[in-house]
This record gives structure tokens, sequence and C-alpha cells, in this order.
């Protein structure tokens, strides 16, 4: 990334985060207690930034997702298009919304492949009275 893009986004933020932006306005603040049992902040995959705009922000990202709510300006237009895939995202708001689903889908399972089940092999019954025979033999040849 170079470093105006970089400026670019860091100002894009920060112009969420002082609500100077009319885009993904929510009246209720977001939480995913079922994926991030202690908040956004204290789970160590956000940045302070980045909780603080999932908070504020986050319900309205769900609601155009999930299709709850319609665009209603470009921002949350080229949003929706990103999440179907027509675009990649660009904007800190589509990359902040594409990390949070990523992560809240779990970390992946490996389970181990072409493990072998083998049936239980039948019981084996031994007969005492041939291991006695045996040892009855060895002590009359002595």
């Amino acid at each position: 990334m170079s470093q105006q893009s970089f400026v670019n986004a860091k100002q894009a933020i920060e112009a969420h985060a002082n609500g100077s932006s009319d885009s993904f306005r929510s009246t209720k603040r977001f939480y995913d207690d079922a994926n991030f049992p202690k908040g956004f902040k204290r789970c160590g995959d956000f940045t302070s930034k980045e909780a603080d705009l999932l908070e504020q922000h986050g319900q309205a990202m769900k609601n155009l997702a999930d299709g709850t709510q319609l665009p209603c300006n470009v921002d949350e237009d080229q949003f929706v298009q990103v999440l179907q895939g027509k675009m990649t995202p660009s904007t800190p708001m589509e990359l902040l919304w594409a990390k949070y689903c990523r992560l809240a889908k779990g970390k992946p399972f490996y389970a181990v492949v072409g493990t072998i089940h083998t049936p239980t092999s039948p019981k084996v019954e031994i007969e005492f009275d041939d291991v006695e025979d045996d040892s009855a033999d060895n002590d009359e040849s002595e």
C-alpha cells in the first residue's frame, strides 16, 4: 500500500469514527457475543479504532449484508456490491467487514484424513486344559 493510500484510508477511518459521514448509520451498537464473547476490543483481533467502528456501524453493515436495510448512499451501495462479489473490498469499512466475517467463521478444523477403523477381532478363547497338559508333560520328562 502506498503512503498516500495509507493516509487516505486513515482519514476515512477517522471521518467515520468522528461521525462526519452519513454512511452506515445505526441507532444501536453492534455486539457479537457468540463469536467474540469478550468484545471486539478485548479479543485481540481488532485495533481499538476497528473495534469502535464495528460497535458503532456494525449493525448497519450487518443489516446491509442481510438485506434488511437498503443502501441509502454511494458508500453503502458499493458495500453491498462488495458483499455480492461484484467488487473487491477497497474502503476501510469494506475491509473491516471482510476481516470481521473471516474471523467470525472461526479457525478451520483440520481432521486426520485416512484414519482406518478396524473392526473388532473375534474373541480368542484359550483352553486352560491345554496349558496344564504341557506343563504336566515337562514335569514327567525330568
